[in-house]
């Protein structure tokens, strides 16, 4: 594909400026949960000016839509983190974009600054992959994203995705559907909570609901077919640490694939990566940044392998 198809696949894929930016800027709140003026910028308008969102934000917010809460910052300026208040939630509630998808009003600023660090940094992962869409002619917008999706992995437990992504590659005539769950790990927790997402997402991959008051009857396959043709791919996007610390937490989801029998048996029908955040934004997702979980060397995140016996991807 040409550098000027790309660039016009591109103009075509952003958000439409015919519908009025004020009721994009709602949906994305609503969709993303918390978000600053340039995050929300490059989400919607990113050929547009910050002046322009600034404007809009402001004038959402004396309607009593929208609130933000300021970021602490060492350079001393002042960046605001947008988020709905309840009034601007309700108007959201039947928007399209969002059909199953209920509004998050955050109810205080003391509430948002609780949320804003891990969220905002899942939406700096997102504009990574809606950058790298956007130069290389492929699908994926705002509405592609879902922050915080939650599914049954039995017992009477569940596990959160940070967010499910949807992306189409685009080459030629031949459109790829492809899909992610996406865990973005500011290094809070231990390695060793980080790779038992793992193990979590294996019980997931094997879940098999029952009716409720039934008798046991023959399996109707996994859970996730409800959603899913395929299984998403498990993506993990790593920060807050020097790189030698990042790297060893990727060691260590790599050996928690080859130790535990119910993750290596998972990671031979799903493909598992892990990559800096940074990484994805200064190259991009698309180039060699991502390490495959079940070894061998980085490679983009479209291209990753399962396990095979004996060997390397």
């Amino acid at each position: 594909m040409s550098s000027a198809t790309r660039k016009t696949r591109a103009r075509k894929l952003a958000p439409s400026p015919a519908e009025p930016l004020a009721h994009q800027v709602l949906a994305g709140l609503a969709q993303h949960r918390i978000a600053t003026t340039s995050q929300l910028r490059r989400m919607l308008r990113p050929d547009g000016t910050r002046q322009l969102m600034s404007r809009v934000l402001n004038r959402l917010r004396s309607d009593g839509f929208v609130d933000c809460t300021v970021l602490p910052d060492a350079n001393r300026t002042r960046t605001h983190a947008w988020y709905l208040t309840q009034e601007g939630a309700r108007l959201t509630r039947d928007l399209p974009v969002l059909r199953g998808r209920p509004p998050y009003p955050i109810t205080s600023a003391t509430a948002a600054s609780l949320k804003t660090p891990h969220t905002l940094a899942v939406v700096r992962a997102h504009l990574a992959f809606a950058a790298d869409a956007r130069r290389l002619g492929h699908e994926h917008g705002p509405w592609d994203w879902t922050p915080e999706v939650s599914h049954s992995i039995g017992e009477g437990e569940r596990i959160v995705a940070d967010a499910v992504m949807y992306y189409t590659a685009v080459e030629s005539e031949h459109r790829r559907k492809l899909s992610a769950f996406v865990e973005v790990d500011r290094s809070t927790m231990s390695s060793e909570r980080l790779a038992v997402k793992l193990i979590e997402y294996a019980r997931l991959f094997q879940y098999e609901a029952q009716p409720v008051g039934r008798r046991r009857q023959a399996s109707v396959g996994p859970a996730w077919l409800r959603w899913y043709p395929l299984f998403p791919r498990v993506l993990f996007v790593l920060t807050g640490a020097s790189r030698a610390r990042l790297e060893n937490r990727m060691s260590d989801l790599q050996a928690m694939v080859a130790q535990h029998p119910l993750v290596a048996g998972f990671a031979r029908e799903v493909r598992l990566g892990a990559a800096v955040l940074e990484d994805l934004e200064q190259h991009g997702p698309a180039q060699d940044v991502w390490m495959p979980l079940v070894g061998g060397k980085p490679r983009p995140w479209t291209d990753l392998c399962v396990a095979v016996a004996n060997a390397k991807c």
